[in-house]
């Protein structure tokens, strides 16, 4: 009698269901939260999750970052309970993610590729479409580069070039060109962006810009100092991708330009920061940095620490700033705490409701003082 053959999922005839995966090096004390906030992710995308699976190793398996006995594992929990995914909190090589598939029968995603899929869903404007285009591009090449090596082992025999060879160089020179394209296209938006920059500063206008994590309330900041209702404010992830930017005035008369940008997160993927250099650059020109933090998140403190990793990946992470913690009307006496610990390590911070409009007073205070300060260093420095 043969052996029987163990069932498999049929992935395209049942609805996306998630496995979510990571591999804990001993080192991570945020390893949990970062999982929660790929639940999270994958939530924006509507996958549901099943399971979470946290590995312990030394160092993720070089051929399938969770090794063949836990990747069988995950394949004999998904079939009985029906899950298509497996979602890697890290970031996968083409060979990891190709062996997890062959191991697991799932469909494989890693972190990069559930927030481009975000990005993908949320981009609207031309410019945004471009510039998660040109990162899904950068993310693929690897991938493409292997296939070319297999396409090429298809073709003839010891010096000879075979058709899938061939074929492959075409589709890279394809994807080459469009990148150029595209890349032209965003070096231009940033030209014409630095042109305005300087015409504004040779006007006198002060620039600050809201940073900070994704859904942390930037664009309801923005819609209400501004008193501009057209401006969207959605409670989603990564709900802004373009620049967006407003006069906003004081009672005394006096105004300043604020923008708001995209989000940040836990491991954002380096093609999406590079790809949207010429949107983050609104916040390294800045002569302000707002960072807006959820006074209600579990840890505020810990956000803020991967805005300023962001922000030193920008070269902004020396640019003057000030701390607006917000959704004060959601969060209790935790909030206070948090701005008392982060006035400790010597930062600016003011305490908002972005919705409530609460706080702005002492907001708009706060900001022309930090202005009418750095023109007097100015001034300083150029007598001397």
């Amino acid at each position: 009698m043969g052996r029987q053959k163990r069932p498999t999922l049929e992935l395209k005839n049942l609805p996306p269901k998630a496995v979510i995966a990571a591999v804990d090096l001993g080192s991570d004390p945020e390893l949990e939260v970062s999982l929660d906030e790929l639940v999270m992710l994958l939530e924006n995308l509507e996958v549901p999750v099943s399971a979470r699976i946290v590995q312990k190793r030394k160092m993720p398996d070089p051929g399938s970052f969770l090794g063949a006995g836990k990747a069988e594992e995950i394949k004999e929990y998904a079939v009985p309970n029906e899950v298509t995914h497996l979602v890697v909190d890290d970031f996968l090589t083409p060979t990891q993610k190709s062996n997890l598939q062959k191991l697991t029968g799932l469909t494989v995603w890693d972190r990069a590729f559930v927030i481009m899929k975000i990005f993908e869903a949320r981009a609207h404007t031309s410019e945004a479409k471009l510039q998660v285009e040109l990162a899904q591009y950068r993310y693929e090449i690897p991938s493409l580069k292997g296939l070319g090596h297999q396409m090429s082992r298809t073709g003839g025999g010891i010096g000879t070039r075979g058709p899938g060879e061939t074929e492959f160089e075409r589709h890279r020179r394809k994807l080459d060109r469009r990148i150029k394209n595209i890349e032209k296209h965003l070096e231009e938006v940033r030209r014409r962006r630095g042109e305005r920059r300087d015409r504004y500063r040779r006007d006198g206008v002060k620039l600050a810009a809201l940073v900070g994590y994704t859904n942390s309330g930037k664009s309801t900041l923005l819609r209400e100092l501004s008193r501009d209702s057209e401006i969207a404010a959605k409670d989603q992830l990564f709900s802004t991708l373009d620049t967006v930017v407003r006069k906003i005035s004081a009672r005394d008369g006096s105004s300043f330009l604020l923008s708001d940008t995209v989000g940040f997160i836990r491991k954002l993927p380096a093609a999406l920061v590079a790809a949207f250099r010429a949107t983050l650059e609104e916040a390294s020109n800045a002569d302000l940095l707002l960072i807006v933090l959820d006074s209600a998140d579990k840890d505020p403190g810990s956000a803020f620490e991967i805005v300023l990793e962001t922000l030193k990946e920008l070269e902004a992470d020396a640019l003057p700033r000030l701390v607006v913690l917000n959704k004060m009307d959601k969060s209790g006496e935790g909030a206070e705490y948090t701005a008392a610990e982060l006035r400790a390590r010597g930062e600016k911070v003011v305490c908002v409701s972005a919705l409530k409009r609460t706080g702005f007073e002492e907001l708009l205070s706060e900001i022309k003082t930090i202005f009418m300060e750095e023109v007097a260093q100015k001034r300083e420095k150029d007598i001397s």
